[in-house]
Protein backbone atom coordinates (compact mmCIF):
# COMPACT_ATOMS: atom_id res chain seq x y z
CA UNK A 1 0.00 0.00 0.00
CA UNK A 2 1.60 3.36 -0.75
CA UNK A 3 2.08 5.82 1.62
CA UNK A 4 0.50 9.22 2.04
CA UNK A 5 1.16 12.10 3.98
CA UNK A 6 -0.66 13.32 6.99
CA UNK A 7 -3.14 16.33 5.71
CA UNK A 8 -3.10 19.04 7.86
CA UNK A 9 -6.81 19.87 7.44
CA UNK A 10 -7.74 23.46 7.82
CA UNK A 11 -11.47 22.30 8.73
CA UNK A 12 -10.25 20.46 11.87
CA UNK A 13 -8.11 23.24 13.05
CA UNK A 14 -11.07 25.75 12.40
CA UNK A 15 -13.61 23.62 14.46
CA UNK A 16 -10.97 23.39 17.78
CA UNK A 17 -10.07 27.62 17.12
CA UNK A 18 -13.60 28.40 16.67
CA UNK A 19 -14.53 26.66 20.08
CA UNK A 20 -12.20 28.98 21.56
CA UNK A 21 -13.34 32.34 19.79
CA UNK A 22 -16.67 31.68 20.27
CA UNK A 23 -16.37 31.28 24.10
CA UNK A 24 -14.31 34.00 24.60
CA UNK A 25 -16.77 36.13 22.36
CA UNK A 26 -19.32 34.98 25.34
CA UNK A 27 -17.31 35.90 27.96
CA UNK A 28 -16.50 39.72 27.01
CA UNK A 29 -20.12 39.92 25.98
CA UNK A 30 -20.92 39.00 29.26
CA UNK A 31 -18.85 41.53 30.82
CA UNK A 32 -20.50 44.26 28.49
CA UNK A 33 -18.09 44.34 25.55
CA UNK A 34 -19.27 43.36 22.33
CA UNK A 35 -16.10 42.25 19.81
CA UNK A 36 -16.91 44.36 16.56
CA UNK A 37 -15.01 44.50 13.14
CA UNK A 38 -15.20 47.52 10.91
CA UNK A 39 -14.81 46.70 7.51
CA UNK A 40 -13.76 49.40 4.96
CA UNK A 41 -13.91 48.64 1.62
CA UNK A 42 -13.56 51.02 -1.78
CA UNK A 43 -15.24 49.97 -4.82
CA UNK A 44 -16.53 46.61 -5.30
CA UNK A 45 -13.58 44.28 -6.84
CA UNK A 46 -15.13 40.67 -6.55
CA UNK A 47 -12.20 39.34 -4.64
CA UNK A 48 -13.12 41.86 -2.17
CA UNK A 49 -16.65 40.89 -2.40
CA UNK A 50 -15.68 37.62 -1.78
CA UNK A 51 -13.84 37.65 1.17
CA UNK A 52 -16.15 40.06 2.73
CA UNK A 53 -19.24 37.50 2.40
CA UNK A 54 -17.15 34.95 3.99
CA UNK A 55 -16.05 37.22 6.88
CA UNK A 56 -19.64 38.17 7.97
CA UNK A 57 -20.28 34.62 7.30
CA UNK A 58 -17.94 33.76 9.83
CA UNK A 59 -18.12 36.63 12.27
CA UNK A 60 -21.95 35.69 12.92
CA UNK A 61 -21.49 32.27 13.39
CA UNK A 62 -18.52 33.61 16.50
CA UNK A 63 -20.81 36.17 17.70
CA UNK A 64 -18.74 38.78 16.15
CA UNK A 65 -20.30 42.20 15.26
CA UNK A 66 -19.66 43.59 11.90
CA UNK A 67 -20.21 47.20 10.83
CA UNK A 68 -19.15 48.10 7.20
CA UNK A 69 -18.26 51.63 5.80
CA UNK A 70 -18.29 51.62 1.83
CA UNK A 71 -16.86 53.73 0.40
CA UNK A 72 -16.93 54.76 -3.32
CA UNK A 73 -13.74 53.35 -5.93
CA UNK A 74 -13.02 56.77 -6.55
CA UNK A 75 -12.54 58.09 -3.04
CA UNK A 76 -10.13 60.82 -1.70
CA UNK A 77 -7.25 60.21 0.11
CA UNK A 78 -8.71 62.98 2.79
CA UNK A 79 -12.30 61.01 3.14
CA UNK A 80 -10.45 57.66 3.84
CA UNK A 81 -8.21 59.25 6.19
CA UNK A 82 -11.18 60.97 7.95
CA UNK A 83 -12.78 57.65 7.75
CA UNK A 84 -10.29 55.59 9.75
CA UNK A 85 -9.51 58.60 11.73
CA UNK A 86 -13.61 57.93 12.93
CA UNK A 87 -12.65 54.42 13.56
CA UNK A 88 -9.18 54.86 15.50
CA UNK A 89 -11.45 57.51 17.58
CA UNK A 90 -14.60 54.66 18.52
CA UNK A 91 -13.87 52.84 21.44
CA UNK A 92 -17.15 50.04 20.14
CA UNK A 93 -14.56 49.23 17.29
CA UNK A 94 -11.87 46.93 17.93
CA UNK A 95 -10.76 46.01 15.02
CA UNK A 96 -10.40 47.15 11.20
CA UNK A 97 -10.22 45.45 8.07
CA UNK A 98 -9.38 47.54 5.17
CA UNK A 99 -9.71 45.98 1.93
CA UNK A 100 -6.55 46.47 -0.33
CA UNK A 101 -5.17 47.04 -2.48
CA UNK A 102 -6.72 50.11 -2.76
CA UNK A 103 -7.67 51.93 -5.62
CA UNK A 104 -5.18 52.90 -8.35
CA UNK A 105 -5.06 57.00 -6.94
CA UNK A 106 -4.54 55.96 -3.84
CA UNK A 107 -1.58 53.23 -4.82
CA UNK A 108 0.96 56.09 -3.96
CA UNK A 109 -0.20 57.24 -0.54
CA UNK A 110 -1.12 53.03 0.57
CA UNK A 111 1.31 53.02 3.19
CA UNK A 112 0.55 56.20 4.71
CA UNK A 113 -3.10 55.53 4.81
CA UNK A 114 -2.71 52.02 6.01
CA UNK A 115 -0.75 53.51 9.02
CA UNK A 116 -2.99 56.13 10.03
CA UNK A 117 -4.39 53.24 11.67
CA UNK A 118 -4.12 52.43 15.56
CA UNK A 119 -2.07 49.13 15.45
CA UNK A 120 -4.42 47.76 18.38
CA UNK A 121 -7.33 47.91 15.88
CA UNK A 122 -5.24 46.74 13.36
CA UNK A 123 -6.44 42.97 13.28
CA UNK A 124 -4.97 42.24 9.55
CA UNK A 125 -1.49 42.85 10.49
CA UNK A 126 -0.98 45.68 7.88
CA UNK A 127 0.70 48.62 9.83
CA UNK A 128 4.30 49.32 10.91
CA UNK A 129 3.60 49.12 14.61
CA UNK A 130 2.14 45.58 14.07
CA UNK A 131 4.94 44.58 12.21
CA UNK A 132 7.38 46.08 14.89
CA UNK A 133 5.04 43.18 17.43
CA UNK A 134 5.53 40.46 15.20
CA UNK A 135 9.55 41.19 15.09
CA UNK A 136 9.61 41.95 18.87
CA UNK A 137 7.71 39.56 20.53
CA UNK A 138 5.30 41.94 21.97
CA UNK A 139 1.36 42.79 21.45
CA UNK A 140 1.60 45.85 19.52
CA UNK A 141 -0.67 45.07 17.19
CA UNK A 142 -1.78 41.93 15.01
CA UNK A 143 0.45 39.25 12.73
CA UNK A 144 -1.57 39.25 9.43
CA UNK A 145 -3.78 36.52 9.31
CA UNK A 146 -2.23 34.15 6.80
CA UNK A 147 1.28 33.77 8.93
CA UNK A 148 -0.47 33.29 12.17
CA UNK A 149 -2.93 30.72 10.14
CA UNK A 150 0.37 28.36 9.65
CA UNK A 151 0.83 28.81 13.84
CA UNK A 152 -1.89 28.04 14.17
CA UNK A 153 -2.08 24.58 12.05
CA UNK A 154 1.26 23.86 13.74
CA UNK A 155 0.31 24.07 16.92
CA UNK A 156 -2.95 22.20 16.38
CA UNK A 157 -1.26 19.30 15.05
CA UNK A 158 1.16 19.50 17.76
CA UNK A 159 4.11 20.08 15.82
CA UNK A 160 6.98 21.36 18.10
CA UNK A 161 9.36 23.65 16.21
CA UNK A 162 11.52 24.14 19.52
CA UNK A 163 15.12 22.61 17.95
CA UNK A 164 14.17 22.23 14.70
CA UNK A 165 15.52 23.67 11.27
CA UNK A 166 12.43 25.70 9.67
CA UNK A 167 12.77 27.45 5.93
CA UNK A 168 10.63 29.43 4.83
CA UNK A 169 10.54 30.31 1.01
CA UNK A 170 9.67 33.87 0.35
CA UNK A 171 10.40 36.83 2.18
CA UNK A 172 7.28 39.34 1.66
CA UNK A 173 5.98 40.93 4.37
CA UNK A 174 2.55 39.73 4.31
CA UNK A 175 4.09 35.84 4.98
CA UNK A 176 7.74 35.47 4.17
CA UNK A 177 9.35 37.50 6.83
CA UNK A 178 6.62 37.55 10.21
CA UNK A 179 6.13 33.73 9.45
CA UNK A 180 10.01 33.73 9.86
CA UNK A 181 9.88 35.95 12.86
CA UNK A 182 6.74 33.82 14.40
CA UNK A 183 8.77 30.01 13.66
CA UNK A 184 11.53 32.06 15.86
CA UNK A 185 9.27 32.93 18.53
CA UNK A 186 8.70 29.03 18.76
CA UNK A 187 12.66 28.73 18.92
CA UNK A 188 12.88 26.60 15.78
CA UNK A 189 15.96 27.85 13.62
CA UNK A 190 14.99 29.40 10.57
CA UNK A 191 16.37 30.54 7.25
CA UNK A 192 14.87 32.40 4.45
CA UNK A 193 15.24 31.90 1.09
CA UNK A 194 14.15 34.35 -1.63
CA UNK A 195 14.57 34.91 -5.45
CA UNK A 196 18.03 36.09 -5.09
CA UNK A 197 19.19 32.49 -2.74
CA UNK A 198 21.68 29.99 -4.59
CA UNK A 199 21.00 26.43 -3.92
CA UNK A 200 17.18 26.83 -2.88
CA UNK A 201 16.57 23.13 -3.37
CA UNK A 202 19.63 22.00 -1.25
CA UNK A 203 18.60 24.02 1.85
CA UNK A 204 14.99 22.93 1.48
CA UNK A 205 15.82 19.66 1.50
CA UNK A 206 17.15 20.28 5.24
CA UNK A 207 14.14 21.84 6.73
CA UNK A 208 12.26 20.36 9.21
CA UNK A 209 9.38 22.62 8.73
CA UNK A 210 9.19 23.90 4.93
CA UNK A 211 7.05 26.78 4.92
CA UNK A 212 6.16 27.44 0.70
CA UNK A 213 4.98 31.48 -0.02
CA UNK A 214 6.81 31.69 -2.71
CA UNK A 215 3.33 32.44 -5.05
CA UNK A 216 4.71 30.68 -8.03
CA UNK A 217 2.71 27.46 -9.16
CA UNK A 218 4.44 24.25 -9.55
CA UNK A 219 7.65 25.78 -7.95
CA UNK A 220 7.82 23.22 -4.63
CA UNK A 221 8.75 19.95 -6.89
CA UNK A 222 10.20 16.75 -5.33
CA UNK A 223 13.42 18.26 -5.63
CA UNK A 224 12.53 20.41 -2.75
CA UNK A 225 11.69 18.09 -0.25
CA UNK A 226 12.61 14.52 1.97
CA UNK A 227 11.02 12.47 3.98
CA UNK A 228 10.33 13.12 7.70
CA UNK A 229 9.44 16.58 6.66
CA UNK A 230 6.42 18.98 7.48
CA UNK A 231 5.01 21.22 4.68
CA UNK A 232 3.06 24.35 4.92
CA UNK A 233 1.84 25.24 1.63
CA UNK A 234 0.98 28.89 1.67
CA UNK A 235 0.12 29.82 -1.89
CA UNK A 236 -2.74 30.25 -3.29
CA UNK A 237 -2.55 29.86 -7.39
CA UNK A 238 -4.93 29.92 -10.38
CA UNK A 239 -3.45 26.55 -12.47
CA UNK A 240 -5.01 28.14 -15.71
CA UNK A 241 -3.80 24.08 -17.42
CA UNK A 242 -6.29 22.47 -15.28
CA UNK A 243 -9.01 25.14 -14.09
CA UNK A 244 -8.18 24.39 -10.43
CA UNK A 245 -6.73 26.46 -7.46
CA UNK A 246 -3.58 24.90 -6.08
CA UNK A 247 -0.40 26.01 -4.16
CA UNK A 248 3.38 26.07 -5.23
CA UNK A 249 3.58 22.61 -4.71
CA UNK A 250 3.48 19.94 -7.61
CA UNK A 251 0.81 18.01 -5.37
CA UNK A 252 1.43 14.63 -6.82
CA UNK A 253 4.92 14.73 -6.33
CA UNK A 254 5.82 16.01 -3.07
CA UNK A 255 2.85 14.36 -0.78
CA UNK A 256 4.22 10.93 -1.43
CA UNK A 257 7.61 12.38 0.24
CA UNK A 258 6.82 14.19 2.93
CA UNK A 259 5.84 13.16 6.50
CA UNK A 260 2.96 16.01 6.82
CA UNK A 261 1.31 18.93 4.44
CA UNK A 262 -1.42 21.28 3.89
CA UNK A 263 -3.93 20.88 1.03
CA UNK A 264 -4.75 23.72 -1.56
CA UNK A 265 -7.24 24.39 -1.38
CA UNK A 266 -8.47 23.63 2.46
CA UNK A 267 -5.58 24.21 4.37
CA UNK A 268 -3.95 27.58 5.28
CA UNK A 269 -6.00 29.61 3.45
CA UNK A 270 -9.13 28.19 5.08
CA UNK A 271 -7.88 29.53 9.05
CA UNK A 272 -7.03 33.33 7.92
CA UNK A 273 -10.85 34.00 8.18
CA UNK A 274 -11.52 32.35 12.01
CA UNK A 275 -7.57 34.07 12.64
CA UNK A 276 -9.41 37.48 11.70
CA UNK A 277 -12.24 36.90 14.34
CA UNK A 278 -9.87 35.57 16.95
CA UNK A 279 -7.91 39.27 16.59
CA UNK A 280 -10.87 40.97 17.04
CA UNK A 281 -11.93 39.09 20.19
CA UNK A 282 -8.03 39.61 21.21
CA UNK A 283 -8.53 43.30 20.38
CA UNK A 284 -11.61 44.03 22.54
CA UNK A 285 -9.95 41.66 25.34
CA UNK A 286 -7.08 43.83 25.67
CA UNK A 287 -9.59 46.79 25.43
CA UNK A 288 -12.20 45.85 28.04
CA UNK A 289 -11.52 47.63 31.02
Amino acid sequence: MERMAKLLLGKEVNEALNARVRAACGRLKAGGVSPTLAIVRCGERPDDLSYERGALKRAEALGVAVERFLLPEDVSKAELLKTIDGLNANDAIHGVLLFRPLPKHLKADQDEICNRLDPRKDVDGMTDGSSAGVFMGKALGFAPCTPAACMEILDHYGIDCTGRRAVVLGRSLVVGKPAAMMLLGKNATVTVCHTKTKHVAEIAREADILVSAAGVLGSLTKDYVRPGQVVIDVSINWDEAKGIIAGDAVYGEVEPIVEAITPVPGGVGSVTTSILMKHVVEAAGRAAP
